[in-house]
């Protein structure tokens, strides 16, 4: 009898089996992981890989390719898995699963290079998946989709459905969403169970195309992909029901099973005899993407136009933080911005003005911001994210994650200190320092005036990584000559002499602060140091302890920041280890309104409080 002809369905099929198989193995291998949460999305995985999705298996970095997030990371096992059975990594190396010398990780990294969005903490990859539809559709006109593949507990995260606005609005055709409606979280049942009616009609109030189907039916699945690839002018959100553990019996739709590895022995051979052998050589080509265009037709970046201020201006530093992005933009066609409807505060506006096509506004949503941001970065484009820099403490999880996924991305929060005066604590960034200091690799810097503002805009572009530029609300002189350079990790001596009893090291408005001290000091007779520290981190160690050394061996620190975390400390940790005596002005207790130099002189980071802290010190 002859052998009847497989069709696609059945090799699917096949193939879903194999990463079921590999899952339970690798997982059950490390001792640890999320085996059940795999099963279940095993067919739609198995349907994006080998029949949905375009990609060049030998080139994870193809610009055409089709991305795909893996949002519910715990899933990790799978998506590696699927690597696997696409010949992109052998499947021996599967059994080295969260192994401390392997690439494939607890939740996905960068470190593994097909994985381009580190994820694991919910309800952020369909964010990151804006921010690359964005960068396909907007800027690069590619034609490649973006697909995302949610566990339905992460729904209930608030960033969802900022996405989920924000991808409806831009009309995104080219973002596919699929749902994992498998109705078990880690400690009980989902919000919703198996109820994908309410999934769907909830995505299609945001404006999403919602397509309801069984997501263990290949005869659902691969028509409502093909649905969501005809999608003209709005997103696609495939809600699939699923169960947890799908093709184990003791495992399928059970609780008490999240997170754990099925057990070596008895456990684990019934499991594996109950889902059947690995099928090898099934016959899927996987479909390539289009060329590329050639890289000769894109433009080359070239240099910044300099700062032009005349020495008498008085100019906001977020006013220098829009000129020299608006600068930026027209120099280098990689850079892109992103705002959350205060760019006629930060002055993102201006880039806007001259670069309306690189612009994005994500509207007051910043965790999307944050999110959508990191996607730019991962295709390419070098993001520059603004908003006040009080509001990026609400998306510092995905701030966090930026750095986890390697992002070439650029923070600028404006209106930090009490020195924004009326409008009260709320608007004051006071912590935000002390949350990006606390980022792997990141560089944080603090200008002065509108010269070094523009100057830290074009050198953060040039930093391969996190850069965080704080920007201030009051005009301050201009300090600087238009032709000076601000290095990453430098800092500028603005006054000195011979005879200095201390150094007092500042930045931003409390500098200025600390030049009136010095005009007051110096007509008592009383010579003090200024040191502009716009480098928070890398900190300029060298600088802070020769000032020290020649300054008996003391340093004062004032910032418009709680003490906690910012320029104080960062001083202190440069030169503790030496001996120095540091001594902190910063804003203790909690604001309120009022005037900004009230509020300066409040807390205690004012001339005034400068020139009695520079008196007290110095008689001791």
């Amino acid at each position: 009898m002859t052998k009847p002809v497989e069709t696609l369905k059945d090799l699917l099929k096949q193939k879903a089996t194999n990463l079921r198989i590999h899952s339970i193995i690798s997982t059950s291998e490390a001792g640890s992981g999320h085996p059940t949460t795999c099963l279940s999305a095993a067919d739609i995985v198995s349907a994006l890989f080998f029949h949905a999705m375009r990609y060049d298996i030998t080139d994870a970095q193809n610009p055409n390719n089709d991305r795909f997030i893996l949002s519910k990371g715990h899933a990790a096992p799978l998506l590696y898995a699927a690597y696997a059975e696409a010949g992109i990594i052998p499947s021996d190396k599967l059994r080295t699963l969260r192994q401390i010398d392997s690439i494939l990780e607890g939740h996905p990294t960068p470190r593994f290079e097909w994985t381009e969005v580190a994820t694991g903490s919910l309800g952020q990859g369909l964010s990151l998946g804006v921010g690359m539809a964005l960068n396909g559709k907007y800027l690069d006109a590619s034609d490649y989709r973006v697909y995302v593949l949610l566990g339905d507990g992460e729904t209930a995260e608030g960033g969802v459905w900022e996405a989920a606005a924000l991808a409806s609005h831009y009309q995104l055709n080219n973002l596919v969403g699929i749902i994992d409606v498998n109705a078990l979280g880690q400690s009980q049942r989902t919000m919703y169970a198996f109820d994908i009616d309410t999934y769907c009609r909830r995505f299609e109030a945001f404006g999403w195309q919602t397509i309801g189907i069984d997501g263990h039916d290949f005869d659902e699945i691969l028509p409502a992909l093909a649905k969501a690839k005809a999608a003209t002018d709005k997103p696609t959100m495939i809600v699939a029901k699923t169960f947890k553990g799908k093709g184990v019996s003791f495992l399928e739709n059970e609780d008490n099973w999240h997170g754990k590895a099925v057990a070596k022995g008895e456990d684990l051979d019934k499991a594996l005899a109950e889902l059947g052998p690995v099928h090898t050589d099934i016959p899927i080509q996987i479909e390539s993407p289009t060329p590329t265009k050639p890289s000769a037709d894109r433009a080359v970046p070239t240099e910044c136009e300099p700062p032009d201020y005349a020495h008498d201006e008085e100019v906001a530093t977020r006013g220098g933080y829009g000129t020299g992005l608006a600068k930026l933009g027209t120099a280098n066609p990689d850079v892109v911005a992103l705002d959350g409807d205060t760019k006629n505060s930060t002055y993102a506006e201006q880039f806007m003005k001259l670069h309306p096509g690189r612009y994005f506004e994500m509207f007051i949503a910043e965790q999307n911001l944050v999110g959508a941001g990191i996607g730019l970065a991962k295709r390419g484009k070098i993001p520059f994210v603004s908003t006040f820099a009080a509001f990026l403490s609400r998306a510092y999880d995905q701030i966090r994650m930026s750095a986890i996924s390697q992002a070439n991305i650029k923070y600028a929060g404006s209106h930090c200190g009490v020195s924004i005066g009326e409008d009260g604590p709320s608007q004051m960034g006071l912590e935000d320092l002390a949350m990006f200091r606390a980022i792997p690799g990141a560089a944080v810097l603090y200008p002065s005036d509108a010269v070094s503002a523009e100057r830290l805009v074009a050198e953060a572009a040039a930093y391969q990584g996190i850069v965080y530029l704080r920007t201030s609300r009051p005009t301050t002189p201009i300090l600087y000559n238009v032709d000076e350079s601000f290095p990453i990790g430098g800092s500028k001596v603005l006054r000195e002499s011979d005879n200095d009893s201390v150094t007092v090291v500042a930045a931003g408005v409390t500098l200025h602060e600390t030049l009136k001290a010095h005009e007051i000091l110096a007509a008592d007779g009383i010579a003090i140091r200024v040191l502009d520290l716009y480098s928070l981190k890398p900190v300029d160690k060298k600088a802070l302890q020769t000032a020290a050394s020649q300054t008996n061996n003391t340093l004062i620190t004032v910032e418009d920041h709680y003490p906690e975390g910012g320029l104080g400390d960062a001083v202190l940790g440069a030169v503790a280890a030496d001996g120095v005596c540091v001594h902190k002005l910063a804003i203790t207790g909690m604001p309120r309104s009022g005037k900004p130099d009230e509020l300066l002189e409040h807390h205690g980071i004012s001339a005034n409080a400068i020139m009695r802290k520079v008196k007290e010190t110095i008689a001791l």
